[in-house]
């Protein structure tokens, strides 16, 4: 059985047959130096940068962004995970959880926390297959899941924290 190839990868095969054609310009070169990423994270590598919006990648291969700007209060809790408020038209809470989440990277130094999202330096989050987060182990973050849940409410967001995520209850 052969893995599935992405788009990209079909895209790269037929431009660059067999590592034949152009080489890589120097925007995109430039532009893969800029972005770091490990199996749970894609960041900005430069200090000073920051990203407008970070996305979540789920395992279905749907995606949902967003702004920075909306990015409140956010805890952090190693049993339970991470929790991001947004608050935009409504209050969404993203609950991350995994292992390893503020773990620094070997390349880069970054974490998903205080080096990533306290910064918005983090350009997008992927939940993992068992079996990446097996590879990985304990030499670095992972992602088991992403919840992303919006409420209307307070009294809806408090029952839904009780229910996913009761550590952030104070």
């Amino acid at each position: 059985m052969t893995d599935k190839l992405t788009y990209q990868d079909r895209l790269r095969s037929m431009l660059h047959p067999e590592g034949n054609g152009a080489p890589p310009s120097k925007h995109e070169v430039e532009a893969e130096e800029l972005v770091g990423s490990c199996g749970a994270f894609g960041y900005l590598r430069g200090i000073r940068d920051h990203a407008s919006a970070v996305e979540f990648r789920f395992r279905d291969g749907n995606s949902t962004w967003f702004p920075y700007g909306w990015l409140g209060p956010w805890k952090y809790n190693p049993s339970d995970g991470l929790l991001l408020k947004f608050s935009g038209d409504l209050v969404y809470l993203v609950l991350i959880t995994g292992s390893n989440l503020d773990m620094p990277l070997i390349e880069g130094g970054a974490n998903l926390t205080s080096g990533g999202i306290q910064r918005h330096r983090v350009l997008w989050i992927r939940e993992m297959s068992k079996e990446e987060i097996r590879n990985v182990g304990e030499m670095g973050p992972t992602i088991d899941s992403i919840k992303v849940m919006e409420f209307e409410s307070l009294a809806d967001l408090k029952y839904w924290l009780r229910k996913n995520a009761p550590g952030f209850l104070e």
